[in-house]
Parts: C-alpha cells; structure tokens; sequence
C-alpha cells in the first residue's frame, strides 16, 4: 500500500508555478535523509548514494508545480484581478475558495466572486464566461483594507483551497493538485524502495518546477544532467468519465498508464516496449494511451542534451486542473511497482540499445 501520509503532505502543500519552495520541503522531509540539492530555479534533487559514481544517469522527473493564479492588481473596493499560472477552463473557477500567500507568508482565505442572477441581464446570462470577469473577494470592502489588514499586493502566488481525503472503502483519494503531486508522492516511494540497492546506473529523481508555464525547470535540469534515459511520472488526465469503457485509455484502478503520443512527444517505442514487458513480466496493471493534445515534461526532456529516450508513466486523475480530483491508490502503487521494476532490470546493454550515444552524465552530487 502506498503511503497515504506521504500523498496528502505533497498535495495539501502550497505551491503553483514559480513559488515550489513550500512543496520542496515538504518532498524533502518526506525523502527521509536521501541526499539534496536545489537550483536556481528551485528544481528538487534528490539522489540514490550507492547510485552516484561516474555513469549514465537516468533522471526521474515529477513536477512540484500546481495550476493556480497571481494576483495581478487590487480594485478601489478590494478585490483582486488574476493572471493565470498554468491552464484552466474558465468556468471552473467561480463560487470557489482559494488561499493567497500574502507578503508575510500568511494564508488569507478568499472566494471567486461570481455576479448574483438576481442583477445579470439576459445578455450577461448568455454571454459566456471568462477570467476577466472573475475576481477574488477576500472580505474587505475598500483597496486600503486588501494591502494594510490583509498584507495583499500584485504578484502574490494563489491557490484552490482543498484538503486532501482518502476514501477507504472505494480505494480513491480526494484532493488539488494530483497533476503532480502524486507523480511527485510516487517518485518519492521509487526513491525510498531502491534506497538499499546497487543498480546499474546513477539515479537522480528531479523534483521540477514550472511545468504548467511551459517545462521550463526541467529544461534546466536536463541540461544540466545530460542523462542517458529519463522516466517522467505524471498525473495524467483520466478519460473514463465521458468515454466509453472500451475506448478509455486512462480510467482509474486500471493501472499505470503508458504514453505513446501526446502534443510535446512521440515516445521513444523501444523504452515503451522495454516498459510493457517488464510490465507484463511483473503483472503490473498498465494501460496504453494515444493523446493528441496535451504535454508533459517529456516534451522538453527528450529533445534536450542531444537527445534522450523518456517514458512517461500516468496516474489517472479525473478533473485535473480544478479544485477537486479522483485518482485511485492503486494507480499510484502500479506507477511505483513499474518505476522500481524498469530500473532494477536496467542493465548497461539496455541502456545503450535504448540510446546508442549514451554517456555519463554529470552528477549534481
């Protein structure tokens, strides 16, 4: 069983693109004493020590970052214009509650304003909605009220304000953040399962920023490793509310899901053929998926550092990118058992048939 302590620590924790800080010291305590590092664009890493020596690297990435807002400026009455950080769909955001880390790192409550119907004209009830008619009511009445009582500025990091719930009798788990976060939890446990073992390779798992604005920690880190294959853990968004059974292809309680394609990637087809058999060898619950839009940090891992060979391993996660998520505890565990099997069967001939051009990487320990 996964550590549930472990999955509600990393998804309660305060963390949209550019301020991960709180989420990487939370991902660092939960790493139990393995070695760290961060960058200057705040990537987490952490190392396997019997597993750092002059070697091809491969680098695990799970990014810290969740969708969120900034707040752009505060109105003469006290509420607050957004910016997005990340991807939503407009009319998830109203009539919900967010926390806004304030300049002294305090949390302030505050809820998505929405016009009552009551004073909409049927022009306004049929228009449709976007972010800029969504603003934050914090519960002051006045500009002076938002800066001096509550200590709100512009550029202040905000997020949904959801705890995460485990549900014991149907398996699944409740909470933000799952895109992510539980790749995040699930690399987390990779790490602590091989902590004890010699394998054939150097093991960096990278903790990543900013990937709902673009990938752009992984970019840093990959250039900064050169590994030889990388393994992105990933909350993938599940179809199996809207599609029908036989055509889903990211369901919850049916396994680890392997990407084949998605907007930023065509995957490397021997590492997804090296990853289905140790599947199958191992009687892993997987699931295969063909996405046409969409992207992950494969997109910028595989072309970087001359080119590397990335599998993307997905949790299904229904309603990704708003308040609340589904996402089923053995989706996690599959996605934790396929990570760990796949590297313990590394060997140095796999590695260079996966990537003729191979070469040691370049230890950030």
């Amino acid at each position: 069983m996964i550590d549930l302590k472990t999955c509600a620590a990393i998804s309660d924790a305060f963390g949209p693109s550019g301020f991960e800080e709180a989420t990487a010291d939370v991902i660092e305590q939960e790493l139990n004493g393995l070695p760290t590092r961060r960058d200057s664009i705040q990537n987490l890493y952490a190392a396997l020590p019997q597993n750092t020596g002059n070697r091809p690297i491969v680098m695990l990435d799970a990014h810290m970052d969740e969708v969120g807002f900034m707040v752009q400026s505060i109105t003469p009455n006290g509420l607050l214009r957004l910016v997005p950080l990340g991807g939503w769909v407009d009319h998830n955001v109203p009539a919900h509650t967010f926390l806004i880390r304030n300049r002294r790192g305090e949390l302030v409550p505050a809820v998505s304003s929405s016009k009552p119907p009551h004073f909409m004209t049927a022009a306004e009830r049929g228009a449709p909605l976007t972010l800029n008619n969504i603003l934050l009511d914090a519960g002051v009445c006045c500009k002076e009220d938002a800066t001096g009582l509550l200590g709100l500025e512009a550029g202040l990091p905000v997020v949904p304000d959801t705890a995460f719930t485990y549900f014991e009798s149907t398996g699944v788990m409740l909470g933000k953040a799952f895109d992510c976060r539980l790749g995040c939890a699930a690399q987390v446990e990779t790490m602590r399962a091989l902590r004890e073992e010699t394998l054939c390779a150097d093991i960096t798992a990278v903790f990543s920023t900013q990937e709902e604005v673009g990938a752009r920690g992984a970019r840093v880190a990959v250039d900064r490793l050169h590994p030889a294959l990388a393994i992105c853990f990933e909350g993938t968004p599940a179809d199996d509310t809207f599609t029908p059974p036989a055509d889903a292809q990211g369901a919850l309680k049916k396994g680890v899901q392997l990407r084949f394609r998605d907007g930023t990637m065509v995957s490397h087809a021997g590492f997804v053929a090296f990853a289905r058999k140790i599947a199958e060898e191992n009687n892993i619950p997987h699931q295969c998926a063909v996405r046409t839009g969409g992207g992950t940090n494969g997109g910028s891992i595989h072309l970087a550092a001359g080119g590397v060979p990335t599998l993307v391993l997905g949790i299904p996660v229904r309603y990704a990118h708003t308040h609340y998520g589904y996402a089923a505890a053995s989706d996690v565990e599959a996605a934790v058992a396929l990570a760990t099997a796949l590297l313990r069967a590394l060997t140095p001939e796999v590695i260079r048939t996966l990537n003729p051009m191979a070469e040691n990487g370049t230890p950030v320990f």
